[in-house]
């Protein structure tokens, strides 16, 4: 879930960085228990957002309101990441599972205010999951983790994620493949199909592991994304399955391929944002139209778009604004309700999308009213403000990174 920090509060936090030391007897830890004053724990004057960008080889942590590098934490293999939307952790999708970074920077709530502490960031014991970790998705306080490998599901609670102390219930599909999983505060499940040949649609399953509804009418089911009420959408290639409650409906695309393989959705709007894909065997498409889907009629709108993009490019804002990062260099913010555009924002040098997936190009990831975007060809992180609708920081990287997440503290 997004909150909204207006930029007086953004700008406020880039003048007064002021930290208040703890004293040698011991701080508030997570948990509100105590800790030596020798692990460097130290008071904030308010929640210190942190980013997570990843590179070949590792993670760096920024401070996401100065830009400045806090950490360097080495992870062998290609590093995918996500957030925990808990407000402290990331995941990291490495051999062999989950792993978790405590980014450390959280805030203890006392009545009606809260106290807010860093420290060192770092890679923790925490392991969930099996061979070929997959998709990451954070939904109605729980988190569903998707090992790609095994077909397991792991259920997570975040907040116990954020106190340490986490672990897992587990749910296993009837055949491992590459597909992705929701847990409802229900205790229901709503899961991809498929087996390691080909995908075909979703399946819900009740809290004692029944199926209770499906539709195999999505080739290709991949990604998914919530709208407002808590309506679920999932990608196919000819258009998106859209769960309701225990009702899934399929919106059809235009074209015959019509692939919406990548979705961003908003808590606050009904509209979901889509990529649009009409080259089926094509190596590397360059799309230059993006889709919006109202979840309340299943209306598909096809968009042009004036540039190309990629999957690592939707996003939304604060008031659940479509935001798109262009080839064209520039952050695109559209009305979802319209499609029409609203703000063009120069940010980064015109760049091209690479062959590989897994290669470094740029990403654009929103924390409450600031949108970031990474740029690995020239090795800069920026900031914009989307209510003054202007770049506001930017800071050079020591690598070029691949993946952008980040947490609020």
């Amino acid at each position: 879930m997004r909150t909204t920090r207006t930029p007086t509060l953004y700008l406020a936090a880039l003048v007064a960085a002021t930290t208040l030391a703890l004293s040698a007897c011991g701080s508030p830890d997570s948990d509100g228990g105590e800790t030596s004053a020798s692990s460097r724990v130290a008071e904030q004057a308010g929640p210190t957002p942190r980013l997570a960008l990843s590179y070949d080889g590792g993670v760096l942590v920024l401070d996401a309101t100065m830009l400045e590098q806090i950490a360097d934490i080495p992870i062998d293999g290609f590093v995918r990441l996500n957030t925990a939307a808990n407000g402290r952790n990331v995941f990291v999708s490495a051999a062999g599972g989950f792993r978790v970074i405590d980014m450390g920077t959280w805030t203890v709530q006392h009545g009606d205010h809260g106290h807010s502490y860093t420290t060192a960031p770092k890679l923790t014991e925490l392991r969930f999951g099996g061979a070929e970790p997959g998709h990451v998705v954070p939904h109605d306080a729980r988190i569903a983790l998707f090992s790609d490998g095994t077909g397991d599901v792991d259920i997570v609670e975040p907040a116990e994620l954020a106190d340490g102390k986490a672990k897992s219930t587990r749910y296993t599909v009837p055949e491992p493949h590459h597909g992705v999983a929701v847990s409802r505060g229900d205790g229901s499940l709503v899961v991809s199909v498929g087996d390691e040949d080909s995908r075909t649609g979703v399946a819900i399953i009740d809290r004692d592991h029944k199926r209770i509804a499906g539709n195999d009418q999505c080739p290709g089911v991949h990604g998914e994304a919530a709208a407002a009420g808590g309506v679920l959408v999932f990608g196919c290639e000819d258009g998106l399955l859209v769960v309701d409650g225990n009702n899934i409906r399929k919106v059809a695309s235009p074209d015959a391929y019509g692939r919406i393989g990548n979705q961003a959705g908003a808590e606050s709007s009904p509209i979901v944002l889509g990529d649009y894909k009409t080259q089926k065997d094509a190596k590397a498409e360059h799309p230059n139209r993006f889709t919006l889907t109202d979840t309340r009629t299943g209306s598909l709108r096809v968009v042009p778009f004036p540039a190309s993009y990629s999957f690592r490019g939707l996003e939304r804002g604060p008031n659940g604004e479509a935001l798109i990062l262009g080839t064209d260099g520039a952050l695109h913010l559209i009305d979802a309700e319209t499609g029409a555009e609203t703000a063009k924002i120069p940010v980064i040098e015109r760049w091209t999308e690479p062959t590989r997936w897994q290669d470094p190009m740029p990403n654009l990831f929103v924390l409450d009213s600031i949108a970031y975007v990474s740029d690995p060809a020239t090795r800069t992180i920026h900031a914009v403000d989307l209510t003054e609708r202007k770049r506001v920081n930017q800071a050079g990287l020591d690598k070029p990174t691949i993946e952008l997440t980040g947490v609020t503290g």
